[in-house]
């Protein structure tokens, strides 16, 4: 039994909690959050007998493995180093860091300590992304040529998810004195790794960021919104591939769509994960003809949460893991100085 406590009890929580109760080797002991009443009202719908508002508390406790960090992305280098400095196994939401150098001293820390050491990047719970990764190694689309890709949110529009205009969960992820990088940093840093999964590494890229006024002000109180909203981003992949990625909170009246394209000389895939995670489609050349799209079922896959507890049983380590989730601060870190050099970025 892998004994856990998660660490911030906002919105994405819930996700964790839910997920980890899934496990039946896993046993959620301890919640923690600086908000007393939201964290005994998290505790209390989760069945997690302990509630902390310092995570100290938790750290000292000996029967604990694991920590799940779900705080805002500010947080997650001061509170990772203390939890990984504790000797706790750790699986830490994105971004890893708020920059390159943060992440490496997390990926540095973890290495030191230890223990088992992933970051959440959740579009790998689907089965399609790890399938279209396998056909690529097997050369099933020959030489990627082209990559595609876009995360399309609307919540600055629409209140599918609530009210952006007064929730603090929303309010954050808008202001850059809060700790936020923006649609970049938040759901960017998803994307990088999606779309580069199956391809490899970066190479360069460039990138173009802004923010559009949301009100008069472009602030709701303690918070002004001048954190990226939009990201437009060209790259180069170590193979050669060119891509393009944007991503936006504008893209009414898409919710979350998250959708992927690779162009091979031999076959092409398209992933949209608002139609499946689990099916992806493919079209293969045969000749110079112009063949239909097949349908693949790509099965299920474990999930991040799933995988990092089965991690902490066996001992050898999984992806996405911090090395990795380092690199793509670095990619993130670039395409920032990018936006403010207006030029294209080496990796």
């Amino acid at each position: 039994m892998v004994n856990l406590a998660i660490v911030g009890t906002g919105g994405m929580a819930g996700a964790h909690a839910r997920a980890f109760k899934a496990i039946p080797n896993c046993s959620m002991l301890a919640a923690c959050d600086i908000d007393a009443k939201r964290v005994a009202d998290y505790a209390r719908e989760h069945a997690i007998p302990d509630a902390y508002t310092e995570l100290e508390k938790v750290l000292i406790r000996k029967d604990i493995d694991a920590v799940s960090l779900v705080v805002p992305d500010s947080l997650h280098h001061p509170l990772g180093l203390k939890v990984l400095a504790a000797g706790k196994h750790l699986l830490c939401e994105k971004p890893l860091a708020l920059n390159h150098a943060q992440a490496v001293e997390m990926r540095d820390a973890a290495a030191r300590a230890g223990v088992i050491h992933m970051v959440n990047f959740s579009y790998r719970n689907s089965s399609a992304i790890q399938r279209a990764s396998e056909l690529v190694e097997a050369g099933v689309l020959g030489t990627v040529r082209h990559v595609r890709a876009h995360y399309h949110q609307s919540w600055l529009v629409q209140d599918a998810w609530g009210d952006s205009r007064s929730k603090p969960g929303f309010l954050w992820r808008q202001s850059k004195s809060h700790g936020s990088t923006g649609v970049l940093g938040d759901v960017g840093v998803h994307l990088l790794d999606f779309a580069s999964m199956p391809l490899g590494a970066y190479k360069s890229v460039y990138c173009r960021l802004k923010n559009f006024k949301k009100n008069p002000e472009n602030a709701v109180g303690e918070y002004t919104l001048d954190a990226n909203d939009t990201a437009l981003i060209t790259a180069e992949f170590s193979n050669g591939a060119l891509g393009t990625l944007d991503l936006t909170r504008w893209a009414y009246p898409h919710i979350n769509q998250v959708q992927l394209r690779l162009y091979g000389d031999q076959a092409s895939i398209v992933i949209d994960l608002d139609s499946s995670y689990t099916c992806l489609k493919i079209s293969r050349i045969l000749g110079r003809q112009i063949m239909d799209w097949e349908t693949l079922d790509c099965g299920e896959t474990p999930t991040n949460y799933a995988r990092f507890i089965r991690a902490i049983e066996s001992g050898v380590a999984d992806q996405p893991d911090f090395a990795r989730a380092a690199e793509i601060q670095a990619v993130l870190d670039a395409c920032f100085e990018s936006d403010a050099k207006d030029r294209t970025i080496h990796l």
